[in-house]
């Protein structure tokens, strides 16, 4: 029995060929090698018996990039359909990014809620269905984010403005 960095040092090379020749993209096909020959180490204890363990791996790498090339293709399609979108993407206002920022601090699933409440403007119905809870748990998500959120903005205005403002002298400087 080959041990398996033997097996890894001997084919590794033809089997990321393999993969370029099918993807026609280098960090593709070394990604894909690599996850064949990871999936083999797994397994080492089986594939080291068979009659070819080179040729196993090779069925892996070969299944791998079909469904890189199905991702690629999927992907292509739909950056052509944004592509040809004639409204501009929905990009939050600068002042909003501290309401963001504190929305972001909550915990996973108020944050969750807010988001899909407020960007997405769902109803409370579908946020429990998208999360997979009850109506009852998101409203409860939301009152509670609305009360952190509150508190939070309110402190961090109220620290702003407590703080001392320097004059302004009209640029004149001394």
């Amino acid at each position: 029995m080959t041990s398996f960095s033997d097996f890894y040092e001997r084919e590794f090379r033809r089997v990321t060929a393999l993969a370029y020749a099918l993807t026609g993209s280098g960090t593709a096909a070394e990604e894909l090698a690599q996850d064949g020959f990871v999936a083999a180490y797994r397994r080492w204890d089986t594939v080291a018996h068979y009659d070819d363990p080179g040729a196993w791996v090779r069925r892996v790498v070969v299944n791998a990039c079909r469904s890189w090339g199905r991702r690629m293709s999927a992907e292509w399609r739909a950056m052509t359909r944004l592509r040809n979108r004639r409204a501009p993407l929905a990009i939050l206002r600068e002042p909003d990014d501290e309401f963001w920022a504190a929305v972001r601090a909550l915990p996973k699933r108020q944050a969750q809620a807010i988001a899909l409440h407020y960007v997405d403007d769902l109803s409370v119905d579908s946020i429990a269905e998208i999360l997979e809870c009850t109506t009852g748990t998101v409203k409860q998500h939301l009152f509670r984010g609305r009360q952190t959120l509150a508190q939070t903005l309110t402190t961090t205005r109220l620290v702003e403005d407590s703080q001392p403002q320097l004059p302004d002298d009209g640029g004149n400087t001394r």
